[in-house]
């Protein structure tokens, strides 16, 4: 759509989050398809089974909650992708008409703050590959303890790699969404070849998948353990974790899909990229790491770790040079899309693409993302889950708004007016959505907290059984609370007349 002069001028407004014209929606489903296959083919995804193996699952058991986790995601990634296809607008636009027109920066702060803990772990992981290059080509030893810059837990060849990775990414941030489409595009068939070279290296180096998924290759991969294994106890904070590794994804879908042709196209597109990717490549990482056993006498989860195994320094290179692109396009587009619109919904007149994804560049350094990703127990357990809860309830919100109350219908240039019925009264904010979004978070906070704390802070037993279903539990309770508070106390003016005929069609 054409926005009037009237919006282009207003605060609310720049060219980066403006609605995209329909001559503009271009995507169809191979490049969302390919979207999904550059974001899922990465170490994290290759990693994931890893935590699950070592809790005593069989690798059919983990790549069973890994698939299931994946198709369950989809389900609000397709719904939420609805109105950016829709109406053009990106997610800080479309959470307006839920959170209000400034409660929207809410939302997305929060959803961009977890994209930039995300893009200093893809920063960190692909830095890595290009130090183990650097190391296997040049001979030099790995860095130990000695090595390491007092405070930082790094050693300086390891964090020139990570800065050197993280110039290229901010490279690519600096052309803008079309060098993003064009990485993806591009990437998507290289990385799904690489992942099916590197299962039929391992597989038919190790001698075939009856030795490699055999029960005692797998029980050698899990290592020793004195705890007894209850598969349900195990399962469900497993499959928490497997949701809310998408749970960022699921609620910005709309920066994508707002460049989708059709419905069915990114419908079809995100069914076939997302849970079919992220299964088969874990199932490389399971099928690998237990080859690994077999060729190497040991478990090597971390696919840097076992490219410095081979001997010859061109096969590593090229490897890595795999690993390297695996990582950028999946670090791009799944970290770096989000927040920048995120970081820019906060001062449009001021804050571009451009700049807020440089923000986020350098969020994802002062974070030190090597520590966070240093544990995989603490990793799924913490990271995952916790942040599962505060972006499942923004999607309960943004659900519950948007079909029950809305009924898909909004007025896109209200979204762009400090006076329209998404500013709620002049003020900005819907204090609806805000008292959900808390009560919504509110009943996995003690959960998270005896977590966090490894156990030092003693909660009930209820409250540890609520944490490892955090996004589920969030979700609904968010989502039926901002219902209840809206049918109970109506938007005053033009938004209660607005609800009044989404409810009746009119």
């Amino acid at each position: 759509m054409r926005v009037s002069e009237e919006i282009a001028r207003s605060p609310l407004y720049n060219a980066d989050i403006a609605p995209v014209p329909e001559a503009e929606r271009t995507w169809g489903v191979w490049t969302i398809a390919a979207l999904w296959v550059g974001m899922s083919v990465c170490i994290t995804t290759y990693t994931l089974a890893a935590g699950m193996i070592t809790q005593g699952m069989s690798w059919k058991q983990a790549l069973f909650t890994i698939a299931l986790g994946n198709l369950i995601v989809v389900i609000p990634m397709v719904l939420n992708a609805h109105a950016g296809t829709k109406y053009g607008v990106p997610f800080p636009v479309l959470i307006r008409s839920s959170f209000g027109t400034l409660g929207a920066n809410i939302a997305a702060i929060m959803r961009g703050l977890v994209a930039c803990g995300w893009f200093g772990i893809q920063t960190w992981i692909g830095g890595s590959a290009i130090y183990t290059l650097h190391r296997v080509i040049f001979g030099f030893a790995a860095a130990g303890p000695a090595d390491m810059i007092p405070g930082l837990q790094i050693s300086p060849g390891q964090l020139a790699c990570f800065l050197l990775f993280w110039a290229v990414n901010v490279a690519v941030i600096c052309f803008g969404m079309k060098s993003i489409k064009w990485l993806e595009d591009l990437a998507a068939p290289f990385l799904i070849l690489m992942g099916a070279l590197l299962l039929w290296w391992g597989v038919s180096k190790a001698g075939g998948f009856g030795v490699v998924l055999s029960a005692d290759t797998v029980a050698k991969v899990r290592g020793e353990t004195s705890k007894p294994f209850v598969f349900w106890d195990a399962f469900w904070p497993n499959l928490t974790a497997m949701v809310g590794y998408w749970a960022t994804l699921s609620l910005n879908i709309p920066d994508f899909s707002r460049y989708a042709k059709t419905q069915k196209q990114q419908v079809l597109g995100q069914m076939l990229g997302l849970p079919t990717t992220m299964t088969f490549y874990s199932f490389i990482g399971i099928a690998v790491t237990c080859a690994t056993v077999v060729i190497f006498g040991e478990a090597i989860w971390d696919p840097v770790k076992l490219l410095g195994r081979f001997d010859s320094a061109l096969l590593v290179g090229f490897a890595l040079f795999a690993l390297t692109i695996a990582t950028l396009s999946t670090n791009i587009a799944a970290n770096v899309v989000s927040p920048a619109n995120d970081f820019s919904n906060l001062w449009p007149r001021r804050i571009t693409f451009k700049i807020g994804g440089i923000i986020t560049a350098v969020f994802g350094v002062l974070i030190l993302p090597w520590r966070l990703y240093s544990d995989l127990s603490e990793y799924i357990f913490t990271w995952l889950i916790g942040y599962s809860a505060l972006l499942g309830s923004i999607a309960g919100i943004m659900l519950a708004d948007y079909y029950i109350i809305r009924r898909t219908r909004l007025v896109v240039e209200d979204l762009y007016r400090t006076n329209g019925q998404y500013a709620y009264g002049g003020s900005g904010f819907n204090w609806r959505a805000i008292v959900a979004l808390v009560v919504g978070i509110a009943p996995n906070v003690p959960g998270f907290l005896a977590q966090a704390s490894n156990g030092a802070i003693h909660v009930p037993q209820i409250f540890a059984t609520l944490y490892t279903y955090a996004w589920f539990v969030s979700l609904a309770v968010a989502g039926v609370t901002h219902v209840a508070l809206t049918r109970m106390w109506p938007p005053v003016g033009a938004g209660r007349e607005a609800l009044r005929r989404a409810e009746t069609g009119s």
